[in-house]
């Protein structure tokens, strides 16, 4: 382990901690989750940077980050102090400028996996390394208060999500559900890493969903947890979404709908108790896993407010659940090419259409393995009641080895990928989660290959990531195209925004930078002196 302090403010001593009142009341000037705030509407309440003005929007630093490749991370601000990270590894950065305060470096970590970001709490960054420890630093320094291994390579785990933060435990799950491993979901003590409880999405012999899989070993079932979840403080409940069983595409040595895999799992938050689960897609041979976030907004359903849970799933249908019982309440397809299933019965279940496995020669099944949506994060706007996802339109030819692969050796069963002739197209589609209404779409030209989510804000604007490395913004009611700013490079992680001393920022990461904005402000002309200019 290796801290770096390349400077450091006197004002950043006497910084006041981050309470857990002040993450719920997030996003305002701050903005202090991987998903803005707890629910995952990443809604910003910022109005300076609006439709009139964004044309005006310019860079402002780019912060390189040496030996970065692919970063994922969504940046966490407080009090003008930016943090982000790349593998094993967080920066914090003077959000006015750009400039590098501290570094922390786990030069232990035995592997070396894309990291999607920190949590903050107290006086604490917390991160997860790789090869599966979670570490808490200084927020000030960064150096390290305690750092404790919760998951073990030996096992097939690693790690990639940004933790999340609730009362005084953080809370975080795995990778490696493509390998074969046993997904789970678990918290610890802020104060000094203790254990408070885990949950697994794979039931053990014995406990209820066990059942479901047959005789198939709990211990290679998949179900990994490799994005962050969401909360509602309301109900203590945390909301996770869970990956696909394992082995990928040969569904024929876990006969059964292979609970909690493919799901979402609301779980008590002092606990770790289920609450209520949903499957998505039982008994999954697409890689079709629900990692899409859970995003949870109050609107009126059938002539009463109810608390929902909005989910654009990767098997192409958008669903609507009721967030306090998980209740299915509707699901409506959010893409065309969707041919897997006819629909969802009245209980939530898919009607699936006959033969549609993968096949040792290749079968054509829509949508892509890819899905229709990934973990690339959508936004909510509260004032137009509208969801925006970034969606893919394609289908892949579908191919199985028909065998049961062996755990953390052969991985997957087969795999999926485009067919010839037929390449697939994002858009980022504005939806009525009430009534499936595509309201607006943005079409993305070039290539099927993006990874950026997206950001709304209270002037008007969604901003994203397109195929070509692009910054978008547009108009949040039209979709229609109001400024854009090449990176030159594949976006793999999504934008947010953030105010320092009453100036308005937006920020994403490249592959291989932090890119930041604010509005174009002339600068008086510079006189000089007399005898200079002679």
């Amino acid at each position: 382990m290796r801290v770096v302090i390349l400077t450091l403010f006197a004002a950043l001593c006497a910084r006041a901690q981050v309470t857990y009142k002040s993450i719920i009341e997030s996003p305002s000037s701050n903005w202090l989750t991987y998903h803005g705030d707890y629910s995952a509407q990443r809604y910003s309440p910022l109005t300076q940077i609006n439709r009139q003005n964004v044309g005006s929007l310019v860079p402002v630093w780019t912060h390189h980050v040496l030996r970065a490749r692919r970063l994922e991370t969504t940046p966490i601000v407080y009090d003008g102090v930016m943090y982000v990270t790349n593998s094993n590894e967080v920066q914090a950065l003077d959000a006015r400028t750009g400039k590098l305060i501290w570094t922390y470096e786990d030069e232990q970590a035995s592997r070396e996996d894309p990291n999607r970001g920190v949590a903050i709490l107290g006086n604490a960054v917390y991160f997860v390394t790789s090869d599966g420890y979670l570490a808490a630093l200084n927020h000030t320094t960064g150096g390290v208060l305690w750092h404790r291994q919760y998951a073990d390579v030996k096992e097939g785990y690693f790690a990639s999500l940004a933790p999340l933060a609730l009362k005084d435990r953080i809370v975080v799950g795995v990778s490696g559900g493509d390998s074969g491993m046993r997904g789970f979901v678990s918290a610890y003590a802020a104060s000094d890493g203790r254990e408070l409880w885990k949950f697994y999405t794979v039931p053990a012999k014995g406990e209820p969903g066990a059942e479901t899989w047959g005789e198939f070993d709990p211990q290679w079932g998949g179900g990994a947890t490799w994005m962050t979840g969401t909360y509602d403080p309301d109900l203590n409940l945390t909301y996770w979404s869970t990956g696909n069983p394992w082995p990928d595409y040969y569904g024929g040595g876990r006969r059964g709908a292979n609970l909690y895999t493919d799901s979402i799992v609301a779980l008590d938050a002092d606990t770790g108790k289920l609450r209520w689960y949903f499957q998505f897609t039982p008994h999954d041979t697409h890689d079709w896993d629900a990692q899409s976030i859970p995003v949870l907004v109050d609107l009126p359903y059938e002539g009463r407010t109810r608390k929902l849970l909005l989910h654009p799933n990767r098997n192409g249908f958008f669903y609507l659940l009721d967030r306090e019982t998980g209740q299915y309440l509707c699901a409506r397809p959010f893409v065309d090419l969707l041919d897997w299933a006819k629909g969802i019965d009245k209980d939530g279940h898919p009607i699936e259409v006959p033969d549609m496995d993968p096949t040792l020669n290749g079968r054509k099944v829509c949508p892509s393995t890819r899905g229709a949506s990934n973990w690339m994060s959508p936004s909510w706007d509260p004032k137009l009641k509208l969801l925006f996802v970034p969606t893919l339109e394609q289908c892949d030819l579908y191919v199985s080895t028909m065998r049961n692969p062996e755990p953390m050796h052969d991985l997957m069963a087969g795999g999926g990928g485009p067919v010839p002739g037929e390449p697939g197209r994002f858009f980022l589609r504005a939806i009525d989660p009430l009534t499936g209404e595509r309201r607006w779409q943005y079409p993305m030209p070039g290539l099927s290959d993006m990874w950026s989510g997206t950001v709304a804000t209270a002037g008007g604007l969604v901003f994203f990531g397109d195929t070509q490395g692009h910054l978008i913004a547009v108009d949040s009611e039209t979709g229609h195209d109001l400024w854009h700013y090449s990176m030159g490079q594949l976006l793999t992680a999504s934008p947010m925004t953030f105010s320092v001393d009453g100036k308005q920022y937006v920020s994403i990461a490249s592959a291989t930078d932090i890119f930041t904005f604010t509005l174009f402000a002339p600068q008086k002309p510079v006189t000089l002196p007399e005898e200079i200019r002679k």
